[in-house]
Order: C-alpha cells, then structure tokens, then sequence
C-alpha cells in the first residue's frame, strides 16, 4: 500500500496585537532568502503550503498591489518542480482597511483571490483562511489578536466572515482554474474533563466542527448551533447560502499539535494558577494527566474526522517546539505512524506536513509579546546558511522512501513517558476521575 505523501510547510503568519503587526516571514528571515526555496527541494518536498497573503501583498488598497516578491518565489518553485498550496490569510484580519468583523470581509477577500488567481493561473490548491475557527477564537473570544473580540456575537461573525469568504473567494478562483482545490485547514483536538466538567467539554467538542460543518453545508435548522449563528447577527441568508451551495473543501487539512487535546479539571488547586486563564477551572494539556493513552493523539483525532466527513485528509501542520530536537522528531514520527496506520484502515490519508521548516518565533506567547523567542524546525536559521536540524533527515527519508528506520523511532516522545503528570495519578481517586 502506498505511503502518505510529504508536504511541506513555512510558518508565515501576518497578524495584528494591537498597533504592532507581527510578520514571520520577516521574523524568521525567510523573507530575504529566495534560497529557502532550494533547501525544501533538497528534501524531496514536492508540495508546499506558501503564502501570498492580502496583508503582504496589498496592504493599502486591492489597486496597488506589489507582486514582486510572490512572482520571484513562485516562479522559483516552479523551477524546482514543487507545488504551491497558496495561503492568503494566516492568523490575519486581512488588510488595515478591513477585519473579520467587517462586513465587507468576505467580498474583500473574493476580490483579493481572484486578482491571486489571475496572476497565477497554473496554481490548482489554495486555502484562502488558514484555520478559520482557531483563528476567530483567539481573534474575537479571546481578544489575543486584532480586532480584539471577547464574546459571542464577535466569535461567530468573524467565523461566518472567514468561510463565507472562503467560499467566495474558491468561486473566484475556479472561475480561473476551475480544476482549484481548497485545502482547508483547522486545528482539531478534543476536549477531556473531570465530571462536573462534562458539559463545558461537550459544548467545545461540539463546536470544534464548526469550520468544517459551515462549508460543508451542514448549519442548516437543525444543527445545534443555528440558533446561535442568528442570536449573534448572522444574516440567515448567509447561513442558507452556505446551505444551498456548500464549499465542501477537497482536501481536510488537520493541524494536530501536543497541546491540541485538553483536559478541564474543577480542582483548580492541584495546577499552576497560569493554567485557569480566568477561568473557574485549570484548563492543561490532555497529556499531563492520567487519561487512557489511545484516547490521546493524532490517530484518534484524524479517525474522528474521517468518520464525521469521509473526505480526503492531510495533516497540514507537524511541529513541536521544544530544546530536545529529538523530542520534534519523535512528534513527527509519531503522526506519520497514525497517517500510515488510518490509512491501512481504509481512511483517504493524502499527506503528512512538517511545518515551519525554517521555525517560527514568539509563538510561546501567541505572538503577543516581542521576545524573540525562536523555536526550529526542520532548519535553524541562527546560522547562515539555515542549518539542518535532526528533522531533515527523517523527512527526507519520508518523502523519498516512504519510512523511516532508526533508535529514534523506537523512542518514546515526553508525551508518552509517566514522568510527564502535572498531577500525580494516584490523585485521581473517587468522582475525581477523568470523564471522556
């Protein structure tokens, strides 16, 4: 049976906190280096998500665009033989002239794709928001990014804004390419709680969906978050739009991470205060605490999708940010494993994708502080030439040969080791046990 093939993937978020724009293409430096480009070839990478992002591109108006630096890079890949995965908005709010809660988002950003796909007619896969939902959330929720939203109302507007857009904008593009794919994806984990919790852990599992259920077309009357969609504002015309004519994307891309499962526990005393977030409750990575591991993890996670939408899968996002590039190496090895073995279940597993190739900086914080704190990827550009890591290895042996052999893929990943509680087990006694 065929492999999973290996995409590649440039962390290049271009975001708003408060005045002070954040730009990793520039952080990173992978801005200035067009010889970037070569190092993800030599890795036998013949897909990668890339930006041409509307921040970058026309921040001032969609009558001045400057396309210089798009052109160099996307000719340089055709070159090279590698595919791009085109991203126009990654963790933005698009340009200053425009936010997710604008109404005008949507036909700003069709606008914006059609002038993309006009320019680049030969690009067939396109994911105009990268995740939509994760985005709104820390966007309009939780006030971590502009424009700074803490409820409700603000949360599904922007989440409406985001895939209505997204569907008008893959119209846009197909009137182009009418062969373009949307790749769309999400961060997806599940939600775990000790039992007063339940209800909490339910209400965000059911509304982790969200995303893929608009495009989908499936928030039609009937669907337990209709109701709020219209509490908030949300034109019904719209929601019956997305109804009528869905955007089903042609490839789920699911962004998996260590943190990605969670786990909600009532005795806020037995965690680190940091880990409440204001809330009545600690809120902590689903492995720190005792729960059955194959509940946990990336497996779990893509059968859950496959089963719920048995559409065409990619992980489109493989990073661990940590001191011990083993550790990075390990998480990889890891997904890869799960893609393999979904896809010996009969599951549609296209793809498995190292992210930040050449790393990513302040993401600790949410890039909400400027610390430069600078985590690698598959590259260390702290040396020049960027400077392979341990990661390059494996994924050039992945992308080639389809498998990788070693002691390292018979270690155990922090995550899977007894030493990695925050909570002793033996304090999960009585009521207290943990509740799926």
């Amino acid at each position: 049976m065929t492999r999973p093939e290996v995409w590649g993937g440039i962390e290049c978020t271009v975001l708003r906190v408060g005045d002070d724009w954040r730009d990793q293409l520039r952080e990173t430096g992978h801005h200035h280096r067009e010889s970037d480009l070569d190092l993800v070839a030599a890795l036998g990478i013949r897909r990668l998500r890339y930006p041409v992002l509307w921040e970058r591109v026309a921040p001032r108006s969609l009558d001045d665009c400057d396309w210089s630096w798009s052109d160099a890079r996307l000719a340089r890949l055709r070159r090279l033989n590698i595919a791009p995965i085109l991203g126009l908005v990654h963790h933005g709010s698009g340009p200053g002239y425009t936010d997710l809660l604008d109404p005008a988002f949507p036909e700003g950003l069709a606008a914006y794709a059609g002038l993309v796909a006009t320019r680049y007619p030969w690009v067939t896969d396109w994911t105009p928001v990268n995740e939509p939902l994760t985005t709104a959330r820390f966007s309009a929720l939780y006030a971590h990014w502009h424009p700074h939203g803490n409820d409700q109302r603000s949360f599904l507007t922007a989440l409406m804004n985001e895939c209505r857009g997204t569907a008008l904008a893959m119209r846009a593009i197909r009137a182009v390419q009418p062969r373009a794919r949307l790749v769309q994806t999400e961060d997806l984990g599940r939600v775990f709680a000790t039992a007063p919790l339940a209800g909490q852990a339910d209400y965000e599992n059911e509304r982790r969906w969200l995303s893929f259920d608009l495009l989908c077309g499936r928030v039609d009357r009937h669907h337990p978050w209709h109701a709020a969609f219209l509490e908030a504002g949300v034109a019904p015309a719209h929601l019956d739009e997305l109804v009528a004519e869905p955007c089903a994307p042609d490839v789920l891309g699911i962004n998996h991470y260590v943190t990605s499962d969670r786990f909600l526990d009532h005795r806020r005393d037995l965690y680190h205060p940091d880990l409440s977030g204001g809330a009545p409750y600690a809120d902590t990575e689903a492995v720190r605490v005792p729960l059955p591991a194959h509940l946990l993890g990336p497996a779990p996670r893509l059968r859950e999708v496959w089963e719920r939408y048995r559409l065409p899968i990619a992980v489109t996002e493989v990073h661990l940010g940590c001191e011990d590039p083993e550790e990075s190496v390990r998480w990889l090895l890891e997904v890869w494993n799960a893609a393999v073995r979904l896809r010996e279940e009969g599951a549609e597993i296209l793809a498995v994708t190292p992210w930040s190739l050449f790393g990513a900086v302040d993401w600790v914080s949410l890039l909400r502080r400027r610390e430069g704190a600078y985590e690698p990827g598959v590259f260390d550009v702290r040396f020049n030439p960027p400077r392979p890591t341990p990661l390059a290895e494996v994924v050039r042996a992945l992308a080639v040969e389809g498998r990788f052999t070693g002691p390292r893929a018979r270690q155990a990943g922090w995550w899977r080791r007894p030493d990695r509680f925050v909570v002793a087990p033996e304090a999960w006694q009585g009521e207290a046990r943990p509740a799926a």
